[in-house]
């Protein structure tokens, strides 16, 4: 059972979380002055002051703990990672069973004022039924047929396959179906 809190740890834990956030608002003002100080300095500054060697003279094995703190900018630590990923093998060479390491858009493909004959809601049912209706104009209905036969051969015709009637299946009608089984549920208890 849960008891409810009284009043007085209710306003407690109130202005507990309170102080907390004034407290975290202060150290985001502190590390937004930090980062718009750290912005109008070069590079080569920030590196200085914070004793750090140049990210793009990283060599293998070196430690890049360094530049992952909080007061390091986000273009170093990014040129940082950078090295890290170009001199780590494992890192650098992808094995190609990457899911989505190819770029699957079309966007290169793509076609200025591409014209489809989709419509939205119909699909591609109206460019069927016109493909059908010109091939049914284009087949002419007494078109003959030449056969090659050897001398002393006669050519017999093969009967037209009929084509086939499909039965249509009478769905019930709601009256003839039996109303469903009430559910119920059903409780054991063992003891």
């Amino acid at each position: 059972m849960t008891q409810t809190r009284d009043f007085w740890s209710r306003r407690k834990a109130a202005v507990q979380a309170e102080v907390e956030a004034e407290e975290l608002a202060v150290r985001e003002q502190i590390l937004t002055a930090q980062q718009a100080e750290l912005e109008e300095k070069t590079d080569a500054e920030i590196l200085a002051e914070l004793e750090l060697p140049d990210p793009d003279m990283l060599q293998p094995g070196d430690d890049v703990t360094g530049f992952m703190a909080k007061a390091v900018p986000d273009r170093l630590r990014r040129r940082a990672l950078r090295r890290l990923w170009r001199l780590n093998p494992v890192l650098a060479n992808v094995d190609g069973l990457v899911d989505y390491g190819e770029d699957y858009t079309d966007a290169a493909c793509v076609i200025e004022n591409i014209q489809t004959t989709y419509q939205i809601g119909k699909g591609m049912l109206a460019h069927i039924e016109a493909l059908a209706v010109e091939a049914e104009v284009e087949t002419p209905e007494a078109e003959e047929v030449t056969t090659f036969t050897e001398p002393g051969e006669t050519y017999e015709e093969a009967p037209t396959p009929k084509p086939a009637q499909v039965a249509e299946a009478e769905a019930p009608e709601e009256d003839e179906l039996p109303p469903p089984a009430p559910r119920r549920m059903k409780f054991e208890f063992e003891g």
